[in-house]
This record gives C-alpha cells, structure tokens and sequence, in this order.
C-alpha cells in the first residue's frame, strides 16, 4: 500500500508539472525594448512558437516568421543553431520614432552582423513588426 501511494503520488505530480510546462510564459513585454529583446532571444533558441507571441499578427509577418523557421529547421546545422543558443544579443541603438514606433538595431555575439527591428505599440503591447526587415532603407543612420 506504501508502494502504490508512493507511485500514485509520483505519478501526480510528473502530470501537474507536465500540465503547467504546456501553459505559455508570459508573451507580454514591458517596453519596446523588452520586446525586442524577448523576440531576438526566442529566434536565437530556435523557439519559433515563444517568437510567435512577440510578433504583430498579420499574414506577412506570421510567412515571414514561417519562413524563419523553416530555414532554423531545414538548413541551420546543429553547431549553428548550438552557436545561436549561446549568442549573447548586443543592443547597438534604439530610436523611438514616436511613443509607438521603436528602432532598435541589434547584432549577437555569434555572427556579429548588425539588423534591425521595428518595434510598434499596439493596444498597450509592444510587438515587432518583421515587415521592416526587408526594407532597404536604415533609418537609424538617417
């Protein structure tokens, strides 16, 4: 009886901590900035459904954000997406276009390449907004 309690009692709580891993962690961002930091660091680990969250939900960015991730999963070898799970993010400069339009230029550690993200505050949360990567023009440098 000792036994069945023991194992009825384990097999509890492996369900309860099993349950609470599938709810989502917070998807909300306290600025643009966080946003920007919480989106980079999803991409980084590979975490394309976490990344889904801090994304403006529009058909463009949800291919975008596809397309993303099916190159993380067909074509980044395992010391690549190692690499990018290790990479620290480097914030180089943000630029608040207004009080719902952010810039932020960023690059990582492990391919020291700069980009940027736009960052845009919608019903109080701040999403990214992916369109603005395949813009040419650098509004930073402007």
């Amino acid at each position: 009886m000792k036994n069945f309690l023991t194992i009825s009692s384990f097999l509890f709580l492996t369900l309860y901590s099993c349950n609470n891993s599938d709810q989502p962690a917070s998807t909300d961002s306290e600025n643009d900035v966080d946003a920007a930091r919480n989106f980079i660091r999803a991409a980084l680990d590979g975490d394309y459904k976490k990344a889904k969250n801090f994304v403006l939900d529009d058909s463009t960015n949800k291919q975008s954000l596809d397309l993303y991730e099916w190159n993380y999963n067909s074509n980044m070898s395992a010391e690549d997406k190692k690499a990018y799970k290790a990479a620290s993010i480097h914030l180089l400069e943000t630029r608040q276009l207004n009080d719902s339009v952010t810039i932020v230029q960023y690059s990582n550690s492990y391919k020291d390449k700069k980009d940027s993200l736009r960052i845009l505050r919608l019903g109080g949360k701040w999403l990214v907004d992916l369109n603005f990567t395949f813009q040419k023009t650098d509004p930073i440098s402007k």
